[in-house]
């Protein structure tokens, strides 16, 4: 029996798993399972443990419900305050986020303040969703090139394969986050948005970053990396790299150059205040130049909200319309 396999029994044992059936489909995805076994370096007893603790938060959140039900207003009002999709993806497919920090500042950092306490935990949640329902399951339906380093190792008596097949699916983002323009005042003040967010991120969506690049780090960097760290488990903080002053170069050997946003040594024009600026195959996929607004998923190879208890609202063109 394979590693998966055996936590998978674990799982449904304590009824957190409920595997495939003729008439319905498994309570959770193999690359979600191997995402919590890669965060506890496969030991299945801590994944248990983290597994557990995940589900137990999103039914005292009732987060389905609430990534249904969030109004698609304020979830377009969000991205401007968190890493933000480009709407590429790098060599291997995995979607690559900006966040330029220095656009917290002024004007939209009092916008920031002015978000009720009780607010600020839904919208991490409906964005975090948007990522793992959305983002990351769009851009595997992508061409992508296989990983070929194994994800899972499975052994028998006769052979070794891995798991999932190739091309596996996309499970993480590459991440540009600009500190150019940041002071360590604005820093300080920002510390609370950026932990909770970071925090949320390593306990409940874990191994969804797979790099993060840090650009336009100032002097006093190391004394904030100092307290930031602590945000995060070892795995994550080993996938932080901190960039020199041309970043251009290392950043290609991550993406094609009309991946990665102009500012940063691509030919992308893309700020970090823009829309998603999709590709010609995400376009040819969606059947749209633009993303839809609000919550999305994708089920069965298809786009379309996150209706719950009925017949899934594909979107066509751009628009929603009834399956």
């Amino acid at each position: 029996m394979s590693l998966l396999d055996q936590f998978k029994l674990i799982l449904e044992q304590d009824q957190l798993y409920t595997p495939q059936s003729p008439h319905a489909q498994p309570s959770h995805d193999d690359a979600t399972l191997i995402r919590f076994l890669r965060a506890r370096k496969f030991d299945a007893v801590k994944a248990h443990k983290q597994f557990a603790a995940a589900e137990a938060w999103r039914r005292e959140n009732d987060v389905l419900n609430l990534y249904v039900s969030f109004d698609s207003d304020e979830l377009e009002s969000a991205k401007r305050f968190y890493p933000r999709w480009t709407g590429r993806r790098d060599k291997k497919g995995m979607p690559v986020y900006v966040f330029r920090l220095a656009s917290l500042t002024g004007s939209r950092q009092k916008e920031l303040n002015a978000v009720p306490e009780e607010r600020r935990l839904p919208r991490i949640i409906a964005l975090s969703e948007f990522m793992s329902r959305f983002t990351l399951p769009f851009c595997s339906a992508l061409p992508h090139r296989p990983d070929s380093s194994p994800v899972l190792e499975v052994h028998t008596p006769t052979r070794t394969s891995s798991l999932p097949p190739s091309p596996p699916p996309i499970t993480a983002t590459t991440s540009i986050i600009d500190l150019g323009g940041v002071s360590l005042g604005t820093m300080w003040s920002l510390r609370r948005h950026l932990q909770q967010a970071s925090e949320l991120a390593t306990a409940y969506y874990p191994e969804t970053i797979h790099t993060i690049a840090i650009v336009n780090a100032p002097a006093f960097f190391p004394t904030i990396w100092n307290w930031i760290k602590a945000w995060f488990d070892e795995g994550t903080r080993n996938k932080v790299h901190i960039l020199g002053a041309d970043p251009g170069p290392t950043l290609l050997q991550l993406m094609g150059p009309d991946s990665l946003p102009q500012v940063y040594g691509g030919t992308l024009p893309f700020n970090f205040e823009d829309e998603p600026m999709l590709d010609g195959p995400a376009r040819e996929f969606l059947g749209s130049d633009t993303l839809p607004r609000g919550p999305l998923v994708v089920v069965h190879g298809k786009v379309a909200r996150p209706e719950e208890s009925i017949e899934p609202q594909y979107v066509q063109n751009g628009n929603v319309e009834a399956n």
